[in-house]
Parts: C-alpha cells; structure tokens; sequence
C-alpha cells in the first residue's frame, strides 16, 4: 500500500475537513462577531490549553485593537510566530501532559492576573484541552511530586478523562471553578473549545473556568467547537464524495484494544462505506511503556482485526496533532500493515503488551503526523469499507 493510494488520501482528506471545522482560530473568531451584543473597549485575554494561540488569534481577528493585553499559556512547540506577535502579549509554554514546575508557575501567573483585572476592562478567557496540565496552584498541603503521582497512576490505570479531571480537581485552588470564584461577580466572557464527554464547562480543563459552587458567578459561556462538530465535517466530506456514511451516535470511550474490536465488527458488518466515530479511548500502561499513544494503540490493534482484508481501512488520531507522549496524532492502517511489521521482525502483540505501538506502526510507514492542528476536540477514528 503506497502513499498515494486514493483511499489513505480520502481518509487523510476527511481527518483534515474535520480539523478544518473545529480550528480554534476561525472558532473563536466566528463566536466573537456574533456576539453583537458584546462589544466592549478593552479587553484583556486568558488563553489557556493547546488551542490556545489559535484560539487568541481568532479574538484579535475579531476584537482588533480592543484585544489590549494576552496571557498565553500553551504546550512547549504550540506558539506560531503570529501569535508571538500579537499586542500585549506574554507567553508561557508549559508542560504537558505530565505537569512540572512550569504548569505552577504558570498557574500562578493565571491567578495573579486574574485577580489584579483593572475594573474597567473585559476579561475575556479561551480555555481548550490541556489546561489541567498546563496549569496549576496546589492546594494547600499538596506538593508537586504528590500531583505527578496521582497523575501518573491516573494515566496508567486508563481511567477515563472525566474521572482524571475529577482528581485533579480536589488538589487545586484554581480547578473546579475556582478560578470563577476569583472574579467575585465581575463579569466576563469564557470560550471553550472542548475535549470531554457532554461538553461539560465543569469538566474542560478540569473546570478551570466552570461554575463556582457557592460564589457569584457571571461568565457567559459558549463552547465553540466539539467532536460532534468534527465528525459532522469529515462525514459532509465523505458525503459530498458519494459515499454512504454511518456516524457514531454517542462520544466513544473504554478500552482501546476492544474498541477497535467493535470499530472492526461495525466496518465489516456494515456495506461499503465511511464510518466516523468520536471520543477518546484509554490504554493500561505497563510498568515500561514504549513509543506511542492511545490513538497508535487502538490503530495497531485494529490493524490485528482486519489483516489480510483489502477492503478494510482505519484512521485513529488526536485532533490536537499529538498522540500521549509522541509528536505524531496518530496512524492509518490497512489489511497489509500487519505484514509489513512482520517483515520488519517485529510482533503485534509484543508491541501492544508493551504499548509500544508507535515503533510498529512506524516501521510499517502508517504514523499520520500533523504537527499542532491549532485545536483540541478529543480522537477521530474513521473506517473505509470499500470493493476489495
């Protein structure tokens, strides 16, 4: 299978209209212009997660010269040059997706703004996946290395995001809407480009800028842009194509290894066509993992399921251009990647015991790597079942 196969292109094709659809830049700005009833003077701007630079951007598009001041906090490698050069900005590039020092200097940093807003500005906060990682102010009695464990046992157990920003919640004094409860009743403007089931305010970014329980509260928010809205744009695509398209009805999640078992079953029983699903899978770490990340582990594992079928195409990647702890979003295999991996003498099944699913997938030329896409909705998986 070469590169230039028309049906790896069609998959790659509908990955990047979904990408299209859910970057934060135009997102951020479309919101913005509609909100006709939110013009203010001044505003200074809190962008905080991977999408945050795009997301910054797109408020400079659509505020101008009333985008006085940014505070930028982001991923080490997610800052273009155009936001570098945006007015008033200060930028922190922070850790993810194990936080360091960095994430509490940076948190501080956020709080500290937060409180010393002047009255006659409008704060303005862009929060996207990431930020609970890329920032943090502990809670009292709560060091940094007893943040890093609780993280790393989260990860490694495959607990589900939800539940992973629920722990992080109760170690912090800026999650959980207490960041909200910093503002004391001032209002102000929040935009979120989210990563989690229900598109829950409370959860993105493990409620960096939820609700308050307990406190006045006066952010208007809106999410602008989610999975539903990336599925939607890679299924018009396919549609456009003439092809018929099945689309998950609910956000996927669970063990990577059985959903590609169910992704398989559905692009098998089904006629020809493309088949979009939606949400994020989670992988048990051994005690070494290797190279890789959820995405390449579901993708290596469905390569298992539909070996020696020519019919049989899959995509799994991040929306957000990085998959756990590599710098590719993910991988594309077909009927022959398992082969291909045999033929470099490595084993299946010893790379996924070992989660080291980036190493296989890489020596069979399957790796989709798309550097920061400027957006962060959670995973795409997409099938092609086509004439073998």
């Amino acid at each position: 299978m070469t590169s230039n196969d028309p049906r790896r292109q069609l998959l790659l094709e509908l990955f990047q209209a979904a990408l299209a659809r859910v970057e934060g830049r135009h997102c951020t700005a479309a919101a913005l212009r509609a909100a006709v009833a939110w013009r203010p003077r001044r505003v200074w701007t809190a962008a905080v997660g991977k999408a945050a630079c795009s997301m910054a951007l797109g408020a400079h598009d659509a505020l101008g010269v009333a985008q006085e001041r940014v505070l930028l906090i982001t991923k080490d490698g997610h800052v273009p040059p155009e936001a570098r050069a945006l007015p008033g900005v200060e930028i922190h590039e922070s850790a993810h997706p194990l936080p360091d020092a960095r994430s509490i200097a940076a948190g501080e940093r956020l709080l500290l703004w937060t409180q010393e807003l002047p009255l006659d500005v409008e704060p303005l906060f862009l929060i996207s996946g990431g930020a609970s990682s890329l920032v943090e102010v502990l809670a009292p009695g709560v060091t940094l290395d007893g943040l890093k464990q609780a993280h790393d046992a989260g990860i490694a157990s495959g607990i589900a995001i939800a539940e992973l920003n629920a722990n992080r919640t109760r170690l912090s004094r800026i999650k959980g809407g207490r960041l909200t409860a910093q503002l004391a009743g001032r209002r102000a403007r929040a935009l979120f480009i989210s990563d989690v089931p229900r598109d829950d305010p409370a959860v993105i970014g493990s409620g960096l800028l939820g609700p308050a329980a307990g406190a006045a509260d006066e952010v208007e928010r809106t999410v602008v842009a989610s999975i539903d809205d990336a599925v939607a744009a890679a299924g018009a695509l396919a549609q456009s194509r003439g092809f018929c398209v099945r689309m998950g009805a609910e956000r996927f999640d669970g063990d990577a290894r059985r959903l590609a078992v169910r992704f398989t079953h559905e692009l098998d029983l089904y006629p020809q066509g493309v088949h979009i699903w939606g949400g994020e899978s989670v992988v048990r770490l051994p005690a070494h993992p290797g190279v890789g990340g959820r995405n390449q582990h579901l993708a290596l594992a469905a390569a298992r399921g539909i070996a020696g079928r020519r019919d049989l195409l899959l995509l799994a990647a991040g929306t957000d251009g990085t998959d756990g702890v590599s710098l590719d979003a993910g991988a594309l295999v077909d009927g022959e990647s398992c082969a291909r991996i045999a033929l470099a003498e490595l084993d299946v099944e010893q790379c996924l015991l070992n989660a080291d699913s980036g190493t296989a997938l890489a020596r069979a030329g399957d790796l989709i790597h798309t550097g920061p896409t400027g957006t962060n909705v959670g995973d795409l998986v997409i099938g092609l079942k086509c004439a073998s």
